[in-house]
């Protein structure tokens, strides 16, 4: 029986773009560069693991924020691109997520479900290498940590339009946590549907993101009805369920929930941001670029808040926020958060302590961090 012949695979004429002249060259420079690099990460994580070894020896803590945070800083200070800052920070975000997992299982909640604004800003301090925990509300989220359910939280704080987030404030005057790091978040809304857009009936999202493009609404869909939900993923979800229907939430959440995106970035105010914190029950260390968050009560008398007050200025520490919070109770009275530059650690910041709690019923160190830059 005679053999059918094998058909032969033609070869690339010599001088094809494919293995000749300068693509070829470059991608096998390019193959080359992905063996070293994937051999130094892996040499990387080893040096990682040895660090944890030693860590786990002398009962500290497997992450490091604060470490963290100056290895980004130093990965962006070395970068002479073409890479932006931002991409490099963020390969090495993931390289750091990784090889932190080879030595702790870290568990991270958020106010879910997944691609929320806290759910991404998780993202950008964590890395894809952690358990993601969705929760359903701010409070639940403080309860996972307060617990020890979850080895960390990811909370909303501030937003530059609506500012401070009354939820998390609350939260900090009744649990014992502490704010390890902060991720100031660049926010961008954008319009999701599986319809055309002068189909809407209703738009449905968190009270916040309803608030922070109001006048977009306003102007372009005067007579759709605007339904809060929970979250801005939740709004995604509800919108992809139910006809006519749209959704305020991120890019992201239009990619999960299968909506196309008809209009983007409709915020009001261009630079919107939310600052989230990192909670948990570990200090962070000092990188010399640092934060504090202290939360105070103060007697009833007049003058008391500006006695207060007076003592970062005495200490040369400039504040960065104050915010005033009402307390519960039938007593009418107000806790106060400030938060000013400077470790705990540091001399002055030290000294500003001591001083309100001269002045003070209550004074509560929620924390010192490394200062973040935006991210988003």
């Amino acid at each position: 029986m005679a053999k059918t012949p094998r058909k032969k695979t033609a070869k690339p004429k010599a001088g094809s773009a494919e293995h000749d002249g300068p693509l070829g060259s470059l991608r096998q420079e390019i193959d080359q560069l992905d063996r070293e690099l994937v051999a130094l990460m892996n040499r990387r994580a080893e040096c990682a693991q040895q660090i944890g070894h030693i860590k786990q020896s002398h009962n500290q803590q497997t992450y490091d924020p604060a470490r963290e945070e100056l290895v980004l800083g130093r990965v962006a200070k070395a970068n002479a691109g073409p890479l932006s800052d931002e991409s490099v920070k963020a390969v090495f975000r993931e390289i750091i997520s990784g090889s932190r997992a080879i030595e702790q299982h870290l568990r991270v909640a958020y106010l879910g479900p997944a691609y929320t604004y806290s759910h991404l800003a998780a993202i950008h301090r964590f890395g894809n290498s952690v358990e993601f925990v969705p929760v359903a509300s701010i409070s639940a989220v403080f309860e996972e940590v307060q617990s020890g359910h979850s080895h960390y939280g990811v909370v909303p704080l501030e937003n530059s339009t609506d500012g401070r987030i009354a939820d998390t404030l609350d939260n900090f005057a009744r649990l014992t946590v502490k704010i390890c790091a902060e991720v100031p978040l660049r926010i961008h809304h954008n319009l999701l549907a599986n319809c055309d857009r002068t189909e809407i009936e209703q738009v449905f999202s968190r009270p916040q993101a309803l608030s922070q493009c109001r006048n977009w609404l306003a102007r372009h869909l005067p007579t759709a009805r605007l339904v809060e939900v929970t979250s801005t993923s939740a709004a995604a979800e509800m919108a992809a369920a139910t006809p006519r229907a749209a959704a305020i939430a991120s890019r992201q959440a239009a990619v999960h929930h299968g909506l196309d995106l008809l209009a983007e970035e409709i915020e009001d105010i261009p630079g919107n941001s939310t600052r989230f914190a990192v909670i948990g029950h570990a200090d962070s260390g000092r990188t010399g670029h640092d934060k504090t968050s202290l939360m105070f009560e103060i007697e009833h008398k007049p003058g008391g808040l500006a006695d207060a007050l007076a003592v970062p200025k005495k200490q040369k520490l400039n504040l960065t926020w104050i915010e005033s919070f009402p307390m519960a109770g039938e007593e009418r009275g107000y806790v106060f958060f400030v938060e000013l530059e400077g470790h705990r650690s540091d001399l002055r910041v030290r000294r500003a302590i001591a001083a309100l709690e001269r002045r003070c019923r209550r004074v509560v160190v929620l924390g010192s961090y490394a200062k973040a830059s935006a991210v988003g």
